[in-house]
């Protein structure tokens, strides 16, 4: 099984120790490469690059869709079609296959392009307490769906000034040796970038939680309120050094193209990247993603007072803001929206949708979710999917939607829940639009 990042594979358990492909591999992948572009020539990647392209501007479109069978692909590509044999050939091997069946099975609006991405090979430790023997939990959802339990490092706030930096190592070598690799397979089929998503989200509240606990950190905002400015100061301090870093030293890529963006759409935009542009990507030239989800619990005047502050300067470094994931924003929406940059709103399966629609508007895109747990079942309840998407399409008509599936950590072991979700949702689309 291969652990999957939001639209894209996470390498993070590939084995880097034999990077010799074998004649055989070459030519699966390099059969495959030619089945994407093929795909990718289809006038429809060029249509859904301008609706895309409108829809973020917010122009007035069609509601989108897009559907990410997320831990469910491990049942859509099961091992017995990995034909590949070397491990880092096999990720790829995943990751084209993914793309093949997005192209010709989903009737979504992902956008399949000639283009093979390739994650630089790299580690980071984790946020740590110096001198302390406790080592943070892994930040890792199970391939089977289990949970975990955080262990807290940061211990006492008297560790304070013993917290750590993480630490990114770049293995430059390797990198550069698996992009050769890489155009050599794919020369006159794909075009090959060496393009890292380095974060998920810099939200900080979870690295917040990874170094002190939930248990603590919630606690905290009535019992610490100083310790808890100091920490979201230091975590601040931390990444903004990180993307000081990557930006320094031309790791950043724009993301105003196919690249997912964050909890919902993908990056087409004319607004990026910003004025001055000479081909050197800075942060203002990019989307950036930031959410408070693990802090669900917490008031809005809480949040107010210590997350959004810290948070806000991260995201007026960058051009356009995605915001939020899980969380009904319902009560924090007003307060995010301080963000001039703020573009896009996840509007959660939990979140009000009658509510988030007024605050919206025709201002800032709709990321609407709906619930992935019909898909979950080995046959889908298609009459309670059609009723959701229905409701939720009939309350935004005045909104700039987007219809994202995602959080799926099984598909019932039916690939066929995801295919049969997006042709409803296009039914239900085309019966108002």
């Amino acid at each position: 099984m291969y652990f999957q990042s939001n639209f894209r594979m996470d390498y993070g358990k590939a084995r880097y120790d034999d990077l010799n492909f074998s004649a055989k591999d070459r030519a699966i992948l390099r059969e495959l490469g030619e089945v994407v572009a093929e795909i990718a020539a289809r006038p429809i990647m060029a249509e859904r690059k301008e609706l895309w392209r409108k829809h973020n501007d917010l122009e007035k479109t069609r509601p989108l869709i897009l559907a990410d069978p997320e831990n469910g692909w491990n049942e859509i590509i099961t091992p017995d079609q990995i034909s590949c044999t070397n491990s880092i050939a096999q990720y790829w091997e995943f990751y084209l296959r993914k793309l093949i069946f997005w192209g010709n099975h989903l009737d979504d609006d992902f956008i399949v392009e000639a283009i093979f991405d390739l994650p630089h090979v790299f580690s980071e430790t984790p946020w740590g307490v110096a001198g302390s023997a406790k080592h943070a939990t892994a930040k890792d959802v199970q391939e089977s769906g289990g949970a975990y339990h955080i262990d807290p490092v940061l211990e006492d706030y008297a560790q304070i000034d013993l917290i750590t930096r993480p630490v990114l190592t770049i293995d430059f070598d390797k990198s550069r040796y698996l992009y050769n690799i890489a155009r050599e397979i794919f020369d006159g089929v794909l075009k090959v970038r060496q393009h890292s998503v380095w974060y998920w989200s810099l939200g900080l509240t979870d690295e917040y939680a990874f170094l002190r606990g939930m248990e603590n950190m919630l606690y905290d905002f009535y019992d610490e309120p100083d310790n808890v400015h100091k920490v979201m100061n230091i975590l601040t301090e931390g990444l903004l050094a990180k993307v000081d870093y990557l930006e320094n030293q031309g790791l950043f890529h724009l993301n105003n193209d196919s690249t997912y963006v964050g909890s919902g759409g993908i990056g087409w935009t004319s607004q990026l990247p910003a004025e001055r542009f000479k081909g050197y990507t800075r942060t203002q030239d990019m989307w950036l993603l930031s959410e408070s989800q693990i802090t669900v619990g917490v008031s809005p005047d809480m949040f107010a007072e210590f997350i959004w502050p810290y948070q806000k300067r991260i995201a007026d470094r960058f051009g356009l803001l995605s915001y939020g994931c899980c969380e009904p924003m319902d009560d924090r929406i007003d307060i995010v929206k301080s963000a001039k940059n703020l573009r896009r709103v996840s509007v959660s399966t939990w979140a009000n949708k009658a509510v988030m629609s007024e605050k919206l508007g025709a201002d800032y895109v709709y990321s609407m979710k709906p619930s992935p747990t019909p898909l979950a079942s080995t046959q889908m309840d298609e009459a309670l999917v059609r009723a959701e998407l229905r409701e939720g399409l009939n309350l935004t008509r005045n909104n700039n939607v987007e219809i994202i599936m995602k959080d799926n950590h099984t598909l019932g072991k039916n690939p066929q829940n995801i295919i049969r979700w997006t042709q409803i949702a296009r039914e239900e689309i085309n019966k108002l639009y």
